[in-house]
């Protein structure tokens, strides 16, 4: 603890002073100005001894891992701890990292007296995505006549774990995430005829010869067909590229963010409605290496652990590398999933090498490709053009526009669907996208 002369101590030592300076002409009040100072001194010190030996200011703990959501007003527990002979009030700050805002600059604590702790809440609002450490906590308590400020600072052990707010997107797909039961359910012909295997049954006429379980038929003596099953659970993943390629500033709201900000949160709002369907679902973060691989997984706690895994993640700033990510994938990936990159490839050296090894993944699985549509990038008669400077800026953003056409017809062939999408929109495309894969079958 640090003392501290309070506002109270300053004015009279200054009221004293200013009386002694006034008493200079009478030299006969010296003597009652020195021994007002006397006094006052010596109360002041009694004061200060009587504090510091009655009990020391409270500790403050806080939870080891506070969560809480980007722009959302959140409130942080503190537990205060104390002694007997603790003073009855004091004051609280606590300094957080500059991306948090507080509703109130300090906070007035009541002990109450028996008691041995108080829980209180500090109200504040997260800016940015991440993971914090809390900065110290900051206590002032008066000493028992009011001469003295006992301060004390304190570091809180803890982490701050701010994640994306799916808020806003989530409504603008609100009929998908309403728990309606089975009403309104209509029955759909499936296509195809799965292939998970079910059981074993004796050959019947029309039965096909790849139906017919040889090793079953040779040791039975007789004709004997598997039955395959329509999968109900499929697996999709979500990649997402982490690399200087997603560091693109966009525009959302009146604010400025990274591309990278929309891809977690479209990928976050994607996995929660894979999980809704009932679909396996995993996740995959990459620059230069791979950062995150989270297998295909369902529930509330993977969808917790993908989360996890995905908040505090930010723009690096080195290059993919393709052919490394697209051999991995295909080593860990062995079921058939539906994989969704969201990626950048405005670079042609970037986009050629994606070209050249997407074939090692869409032999296998079914690959979709969306970027983020840069401001301007469209064909150049979309809209009526007002001058010149306006013309140039349009033939700008359609020579982008024609790259990622061309693009897109290269992978074509590969069986692979490349989509530029708006930013605004990020997450609900993507999950429209998932939606129509799902209720065609193609997986």
């Amino acid at each position: 603890m640090i003392p501290v002369p309070s506002h109270r101590l300053l004015w009279c030592v200054a009221a004293l002073v200013s009386a002694a300076a006034l008493a200079g002409p009478l030299p006969e009040l010296w003597p009652l100005c020195v021994l007002a100072l006397a006094a006052l001194a010596a109360t002041a010190g009694a004061d200060l001894l009587l504090t510091l030996r009655a009990g020391a200011l409270p500790t403050v703990t806080g939870d080891a891992v506070a969560r809480l959501t980007k722009d959302r007003p959140a409130r942080l527990a503190l537990v205060l701890f104390y002694a007997d002979g603790a003073p009855s009030q004091l004051r609280l700050g606590l300094a957080l990292p500059a991306v948090f805002a507080s509703a109130k600059p300090d906070l007035l604590v009541v002990l109450p007296a028996g008691g041995r702790r108080v829980s209180i809440a500090w109200e504040c609002t997260a800016g940015r995505r991440g993971r914090y450490a809390p900065g110290p906590v900051c206590l002032e308590a008066p000493s028992r006549l009011g001469f003295w400020l006992l301060r004390k600072q304190q570091p809180l052990a803890g982490e701050l774990r701010v994640y994306p707010n799916l808020f806003s997107e989530r409504r603008q797909l609100a009929a998908l995430f309403l728990n309606r039961g089975l009403a309104g359910v209509q029955l759909r012909r499936t296509i195809g005829r799965g292939r998970e295997f079910e059981r074993l049954r004796e050959y019947q006429p029309g039965d096909s010869f790849d139906e017919v379980h040889w090793k079953g038929t040779a040791k039975r003596g007789r004709p004997v067909t598997k039955i395959f099953q329509v999968e109900r659970t499929q697996e999709i993943h979500v990649v997402v590229d982490a690399s200087r390629l997603s560091a693109r500033p966009v525009t959302l709201d009146g604010r400025t963010v990274t591309t990278l900000e929309r891809q977690i949160t479209a990928t976050l709002v994607l996995l929660l409605a894979a999980g809704r369907q009932g679909d396996r679902f995993g996740l995959v973060a990459h620059d230069a290496r791979v950062r995150t691989f989270v297998r295909a997984g369902s529930g509330a706690t993977h969808y917790g652990g993908c989360r996890e895994a995905i908040h505090a993640l930010e723009p690096s700033e080195t290059t993919p590398d393709f052919a490394e990510l697209f051999a991995l994938l295909r080593t860990r990936l062995q079921r058939r999933s539906l994989l969704v990159f969201l990626t950048d490839l405005s670079d042609p050296v970037l986009a050629e090498q994606f070209v050249k090894h997407i074939p090692v993944l869409s032999r296998q699985h079914l690959v979709l490709v969306n970027q983020v549509r840069a401001p301007g990038t469209e064909p150049l008669f979309t809209r009526p053009v007002a001058d010149e400077a306006a013309m140039i800026e349009r033939l700008a953003g359609h020579y982008q526009w024609r790259e990622a056409h061309e693009i897109a017809q290269r992978l074509h062939p590969h069986g692979v669907r490349c989509a530029l999408l708006e930013h605004e929109r990020l997450a609900a495309e993507m999950v429209g996208q998932y939606l129509r894969v799902k209720g065609g079958g193609l997986l």
